[in-house]
């Protein structure tokens, strides 16, 4: 058992400040960021100070119809044995749609999107995870998280929702409470009656972010300051039970370190001071508390909440037997699985393909969701493929915008930035003839084998499609 403290969300960018920051006991990287056989160097020297290293992931799709990808589980398993972690995280959500149980084209959101909160979507998502579980090699958490949309029909609270998965599961919860927020100013769902209902005792570590709102709809960037509210609702779950850990995330529009060791002292003294107040019999045990038993939610939990998260080697008891009796008694869940992924790829379609909107979606909130996710692309593929934003210059946001609206992301980003170049130099869309040759030299450079062929065969089929990509 170890606890975790107080971390900082590990990130290229700020590498070097985060080894430099006092008081830091705890990193998270992104999973599909690290590659086992090449760790970071800044993250070995992390490691090899004491510092834990935890794998975020954020590809699984855990919420999505289909069962989670074996190779994926392969390699957030890896991720966790070569960064020596107590345990992973991934999130409550679907990433993607479509595919043989809708016998449709599947289609990537590139982002991550709400759960219905249904028997049906709760029952895919328990098998989705005692998969994972099986799969991994150390505990795993997951993440609630922020929505911009509301499913219609939904029969359960988030906190109900939360509640329920970690009964059946065993499962651990990453709690982030950023999100918490983001849903009370986009969909009015009230934070603390969420941390009324769900299981403190389930806790593994607390996210903390920061934001923006714009025309009422809160934006979680990730890229502001924590914002009063959310130190709030920190204050609020640590008065109820002292997290085994709170990490601050921040992912762009990176601030001096001093700045964001500010924010990480704001966020210690909140916990310290809300913890403060906790009767002594709410403090954390030693020992995980059993399973809770879905016949009865509370109103408001006072279970004790351990302090520590799981080993590397095993999980508890206690969840190894929720996971073992939830396996023998949960009944089959294909009509389930089929509901739910004709569900999620009209909705996905909806938001990246122009399809028309599902019966009971809020179409205005609908389109904003659908301009965030194609802003989103443009701002992942600028980084993906810098070279063009440098070469289209002001065009390029304007340009991607438009082409991401009529064709969705069916592969990753790199796939992305390849097909969007394609689209501008075959739809005649770039009139500078020095724009058009710097787009056709770039994707003929990556569209091929790396580095490219120099076999006399190769060469000419790379003239003859720069011939035709210039006319």
């Amino acid at each position: 058992m170890k606890h975790l403290g107080t971390g900082i969300g590990w990130r290229p960018e700020i590498a070097a400040a985060v080894e430099g920051m006092p008081g830091i006991d705890w990193v998270e990287a992104v999973a599909e960021n690290v590659c086992p056989g090449h760790l970071p160097e800044s993250l070995v020297r992390l490691r090899e100070r004491g510092v834990t290293v935890v794998p975020h992931g954020v590809s699984l799709g855990l919420g999505g119809a289909d069962r989670p990808d074996g190779g994926k589980l392969a390699d957030l398993a890896a991720a966790a044995e070569a960064l020596g972690s107590p345990l992973v995280t991934e999130h409550i959500a679907f990433v993607r749609a479509g595919g043989a149980l809708t016998a449709s084209p599947i289609l990537e959101a590139g982002h991550l999107l709400p759960v219905p909160r249904t028997r049906d979507a709760l029952d895919v998502l328990c098998e989705n995870i005692r998969i994972a579980q099986d799969a991994l090699p150390v505990p795993l958490a997951v993440e609630n998280i922020a929505a911009l949309i509301s499913w219609p029909g939904e029969e359960m609270t988030e906190g109900q929702f939360l509640y329920d998965l970690a009964d059946r599961t065993g499962v651990r919860l990453l709690i982030d409470v950023a999100n918490l927020h983001t849903n009370h100013v986009n969909r009015g769902e009230d934070p603390a009656k969420a941390l009324d209902e769900l299981p403190v005792e389930a806790i593994a570590y607390v996210h903390v972010a920061g934001g923006f709102e714009r025309d009422g709809v809160w934006h979680d960037s990730h890229a502001h300051a924590v914002p009063p509210a959310v130190l709030a609702i920190l204050a609020d779950l640590s008065s109820r039970v002292r997290p085994p850990g709170v990490l601050l995330e921040r992912d762009e529009n990176f601030p001096a370190p001093a700045e964001l060791e500010r924010e990480l002292t704001a966020i210690r003294e909140t916990v310290e001071k809300a913890s403060i107040s906790m009767a002594p019999e709410v403090s954390a045990p030693e020992a995980a508390a059993p399973a809770v038993s879905d016949a009865v939610v509370p109103a408001a939990s006072e279970t004790p909440e351990p302090t520590e998260v799981p080993d590397e080697t095993a999980a508890s008891p206690a969840a190894e037997r929720a996971s073992g009796d939830a396996h023998k008694a949960s009944p089959s869940t294909d009509p389930a699985r089929q509901r739910l992924a004709l569900a999620q790829a009209a909705l996905l379609s909806a938001l990246v393909a122009g399809t028309p909107v599902p019966e009971g979606f809020d179409g205005t909130r609908l389109s904003v969701q659908a301009r965030a996710l194609a802003g989103k692309r443009a701002d992942v593929v600028a980084k993906v493929a810098p070279e063009l934003p440098e070469i289209l210059a002001e065009g390029y946001r304007t340009s991607f915008v438009a082409y991401a609206h009529g064709h969705p992301m069916t592969g990753g980003y790199r796939r992305d930035a390849l097909d969007f170049a394609e689209h501008l130099l075959l739809g005649g869309r770039l009139e500078d003839p020095d724009v058009r040759r710097q787009v056709s030299d770039w994707w003929l450079e990556r569209s091929g084998p790396a580095p490219l062929s120099q076999h006399p065969a190769a060469r000419l089929a790379r003239a003859t499609r720069r011939v035709l990509l210039r006319r």
